[in-house]
């Protein structure tokens, strides 16, 4: 199968608890690829930089059987830039710094070899790119997939939905699941929202893992617990990117192989957060994902014979 991922190809300047850094490379279709890229060997990127985005990034990218043709390099400009400082909990940030620079004006343009792709992620952007890129496909996707934000919910809720309306599946977390709603259960929140358009929700919830909601069907997939969160912030990002790198990779997205994939993406997640920005996914190897997907598997596989009475 293939997988295009529309998404910011940026820096990022963190501070958590456990130390702080420079630019480092982040951005949205960063660690969605990077990730997919566990699964699925044909990828596809379409994205904008300035003449400051380094190289080496690309030719990681581009190892990892990612084409680049989509991805605009823009000269004399600079590259999107966030900077946010975590609290104590690691749940709740500050922004300090955004810088839109290239990312302000983005136009994403879709060449004409990624037509055709069978899965589409549209990483965090506005709603009115995220629209325009599905616009832009001469064939739909097997599955159009989405990420959105509390921002875009306070500035553009009306974008927002209309975008919503042409996408299969919502990845978001609790906090913008209540927000979008407008209710505080999820239960009810996962079908007002489905109601706007998606068939399929996935609402993440950190630390204590995610739910899958398609239907009547519900999967609660756990939380790995982890001595050390380090930085969480291409957490939700990477999910999105395993998740879809394996149903893409399988071609199948029937409820039971999307269980599986919330696994896959839930793994790559809780690597991610163990050192800062993309540096712990680009050191572990496949044999490294497959135990920390066991090890998920253990956390909710059991056997119980009930008797009554």
């Amino acid at each position: 199968m293939s997988l295009l991922t529309v998404g910011s190809v940026a820096f990022d300047a963190i501070e958590t608890p456990f130390g702080k850094t420079d630019k480092i490379i982040g951005g949205a279709g960063t660690y969605i690829a990077i990730a997919a890229s566990f699964f699925e060997k044909n990828q596809k990127i379409c994205a904008v930089v300035g003449d400051d985005f380094p190289q080496s990034m690309l030719d990681l990218l581009a190892s990892r059987h990612v084409d680049l043709t989509g991805l605009q390099i823009k000269q004399g400009e600079k590259s999107f830039f966030w900077s946010g400082k975590y609290h104590n909990d690691m749940n709740s940030r500050d922004t300090l710094v955004t810088e839109l620079n290239v990312l302000e004006h983005f136009d994403p343009i879709i060449p004409e070899s990624y037509q055709g792709v069978e899965f589409l992620m549209l990483g965090n952007l506005t709603p009115q790119v995220q629209r325009t890129v599905v616009e832009r496909l001469n064939e739909r996707p097997k599955l159009v997939a989405m990420d959105t934000m509390n921002f875009w919910m306070d500035i553009a809720l009306d974008d927002l939905k209309q975008t919503l309306k042409v996408v299969d599946l919502l990845i978001i977390n609790d906090e913008e699941a209540r927000q979008l709603s407008g209710v505080s259960s999820l239960a009810k929140a996962s079908k007002i929202i489905r109601e706007m358009g998606p068939k399929y929700l996935i609402i993440k919830k950190g630390e204590h893992g995610a739910l899958l909601f398609h239907g009547d069907n519900v999967f609660c997939a756990p939380g790995l617990p982890l001595e050390e969160v380090f930085d969480p912030t291409g957490a939700g990002d990477t999910f999105a990117g395993g998740f879809m790198g394996y149903l893409s990779s399988t071609g199948d997205v029937s409820f039971g192989n999307m269980k599986r994939a919330v696994i896959a993406g839930s793994a790559l997640a809780s690597f991610c957060v163990e050192k800062f920005g993309t540096e712990k996914l680009t050191e572990i190897t496949q044999n490294d994902l497959e135990g920390r997907i066991q090890q998920f598997v253990s956390l909710a596989n059991f056997e119980m014979t009930i008797q009554v009475g």
